[in-house]
């Protein structure tokens, strides 16, 4: 058995004809550098504006996807012709594992190509089937906050069900946006470096002790080649290294862990050499509560 996972992607598949192919490209090899660190084989093939995996299970395939940027969610699925008799007897079995006695029920279908239905009238009239069959359920139909959602996508002649959306980071392709080197000394300079990341940003970590942790246990999980440094010395050589480290890579700017007024004093270490300090308007909390959900898409 071969399990499929729909990959859906975000804001590259806006970006011209060019810029979209050399993106999408980086997305498939950085989905491929995560399965080889997993050690998940599989195949990729793709359609115009999503990509599908084809692995041997879907369990630790599907943490793996979360960790790479550009995605935005992904679905185990199952495939059928697009042909409303097959979606309809695809999505009732498996309606009939998932929906419970008085269940509040969603169908959320979509439809790309052209077909002899819209999505409206393919997701009424699939509505209208599972209220048929389970007719004994006492099931009720909630667009607004049902208690289960089952959907499908029409892509040209195939169709793809599945049970739910997992999110994954979106963003853009890791590699597609230059280098940065961040300084990790805690939690704020962590995100700001996943930050960056997520733009498309290969980075280099430079870590006092309190951001060693995090780069290993969650930014490394995101670009398994990624390089670590530890900060050394006082301030004047932790801004000596860290320029260094930046001109040994091509870095096209730096990413510190500012508060509003640390960023004075900062342009005078640093001088012409561009700083990005994209959490320098969160307050501790606000960055806790993001960081939170970084771990979570860790794994």
């Amino acid at each position: 058995m071969v399990d499929t996972i729909l990959i859906r992607y975000g804001e590259l598949a806006l970006k011209s004809p060019p810029v979209r192919r050399e993106f999408e490209r980086q997305l498939q090899h950085n989905i491929l550098e995560q399965f080889r660190t997993a050690g998940i084989s599989g195949r990729l093939r793709s359609d115009a504006g999503h990509l599908y995996a084809e692995v041997e299970d879907a369990a630790p395939a599907i943490p793996a996807l979360r960790r790479v940027f550009g995605i935005t969610s992904v679905s185990r699925v199952e495939e059928v012709p697009a042909e409303p008799a097959a979606i309809e007897a695809r999505l009732l079995a498996l309606a009939d594992l998932r929906l419970g006695r008085g269940d509040r029920f969603a169908i959320r279908a979509r439809r790309t190509g052209s077909h002899r239905f819209t999505s409206q009238e393919l997701a009424r009239d699939l509505g209208r089937a599972v209220l048929d069959r389970f007719a004994d359920r006492e099931l009720s139909v909630d667009l607004d906050s049902p208690t289960v959602e089952l959907f499908v996508e029409v892509r040209s002649n195939r169709a793809y069900l599945s049970e739910d959306r997992t999110a994954g980071p979106g963003g853009l392709p890791l590699g597609v946006a230059g280098r940065v080197v961040a300084l990790v000394d805690g939690v704020r300079g962590a995100l700001g470096a996943f930050l960056l990341m997520k733009r498309g940003c290969r980075a280099r970590w430079v870590t006092r002790p309190e951001g060693a942790d995090l780069v290993a246990s969650v930014l490394a999980r995101f670009d398994p080649a990624g390089r670590s440094f530890p900060a050394g010395g006082d301030e004047t050589a932790q801004a000596r290294q860290i320029s260094e480290i930046a001109d040994a890579a091509h870095a096209d700017g730096i990413v510190l862990p500012l508060e509003v007024e640390g960023f004075p004093h900062a342009r005078a270490v640093y001088g012409e050499r561009v700083v990005f300090s994209p959490t320098i308007g969160w307050t501790d909390r606000e960055v806790e509560e993001r960081w939170a959900r970084v771990r979570e898409l860790a794994g």
